[in-house]
């Protein structure tokens, strides 16, 4: 099984699913976001935010391919990035903290260690830029995928809240740089990006 894990681009923003590719929840404010899709310009949007963020900060996401098929993204911008984040009660995003996004592994790929391949990629990016941690905004009342990932998962695999809410606490997950780190890292965000599974089957990669 060949597996490429590429930056997200211009290029290849066509290989998230569909309905991620025209989403500018995080990208926008909330004003801003419901005009535009009102106004039918989000998937220009988002491409604007994409091009803007690689210009001025570098690579925000990653697109893993198995056997050159998209099997799954994530997406991850400092706080100062991500307009939608200030409109969260917990907010805002520590200064020291890359700011989680969302991230997504189609179900037929789940359970293959896509995600700790991902986070590895991530993990490394962020500790090179100079930051300590991941935080992320949980949905407390999560029922179905969506652009907020679940608290209860965030919270399983490792993360700690930060600031408590009912509805969108605000979680943080340290990237230590011991041994333990790696571990722990990769093993949370597998589980996470997994999404509904609660064990994770690593394999060899």
């Amino acid at each position: 099984m060949g597996r490429r894990l590429v930056p997200l681009t211009l290029d290849n923003l066509s290989d998230l699913p569909q309905r991620c590719r025209a989403c500018v929840f995080w990208e926008l404010d909330p004003v801003s976001g419901e005009a535009a899709v009102r106004g039918g310009t989000a998937a220009l949007e988002k491409e604007g935010w994409i091009s803007a963020v690689l210009l001025d900060w570098g690579s925000c996401g990653r697109v893993v391919y198995v056997d050159d098929v998209p099997a799954g993204f994530v997406l991850y911008a400092p706080p100062a990035y991500v307009p939608r984040a200030t409109a969260f009660p917990t907010s805002p995003v520590s200064p020291d903290a890359v700011q989680l996004m969302t991230g997504f592994i189609a179900p037929g790929y789940q359970g293959q260690g896509l995600g700790r391949v991902m986070v590895q990629t991530v993990a490394k990016d962020v500790l090179r830029r100079g930051f300590k941690a991941i935080e992320a905004f949980g949905d407390a009342r999560w029922k179905e995928p969506g652009c907020v990932l679940p608290a209860d998962h965030l919270l399983a695999v490792g993360f700690k809240t930060v600031r408590q809410h009912p509805t969108y606490p605000r979680l943080r997950l340290e990237l230590r740089t011991t041994l333990s780190w790696k571990e722990d890292v990769e093993m949370a965000l597998d589980r996470l990006l997994g999404a509904v599974q609660k064990e994770p089957v690593l394999r060899p990669l």
